[in-house]
């Protein structure tokens, strides 16, 4: 297949072959510096647009980022039927998911996270002074954010830590 200049068009019949402008439909890149910042939020996180119908012509994927500052919480929520997927990048992310919000797990850099569709959870950076920054790929371009009226597990205000070494 490498190097055939013929593509098969969606209908999956073949026709004469068109020219595609791949300067115009192929290869996007965005720049970390030019993200957009006009999506659908969440408190306690900030979320930016990089890859999406209008930016990039994507079709079935959305990407972007998320920073959640040092020791905030989001509020419980859920994304609809999208399936998302969280790649962090620096920092320390604990998840808390569940009806109660009663399953807890944590993320460093590097790691995955998968968030099923419907799944109630709040995203939480388990540090209390440095930012978490992940990257965010949904599987879908609308930007579903059903806020929830759960009583969260940790409560989406500063808490403060206690050291149970140092009392």
């Amino acid at each position: 297949m490498c190097g055939d200049h013929e593509h098969q068009h969606h209908d999956g019949h073949d026709h004469d072959p068109q020219p595609i402008d791949w300067r115009e439909h192929g290869i996007k890149i965005i720049p970390g510096n030019a993200l957009d910042p006009n999506t659908a939020q969440t408190p306690g996180m900030n979320r930016a647009t990089a890859i999406n119908h209008a930016r990039a012509g994507a079709e079935k994927i959305w990407a972007g980022t998320v920073t959640i500052h040092a020791n905030a919480k989001t509020g419980a929520h859920h994304h609809g039927d999208l399936e998302s997927i969280i790649y962090v990048v620096k920092g320390k992310a604990r998840m808390r998911w569940g009806d109660n919000l009663e399953f807890v797990a944590e993320a460093g850099p590097g790691d995955f996270i998968f968030v099923p569709p419907y799944v109630p959870h709040q995203e939480i950076n388990a540090s209390r002074d440095e930012t978490l920054e992940c990257v965010l790929v949904r599987s879908g371009q609308e930007p579903v954010v059903v806020n929830l009226d759960i009583e969260p597990v940790e409560k989406p205000e500063e808490v403060l830590w206690k050291d149970p070494i140092h009392r």
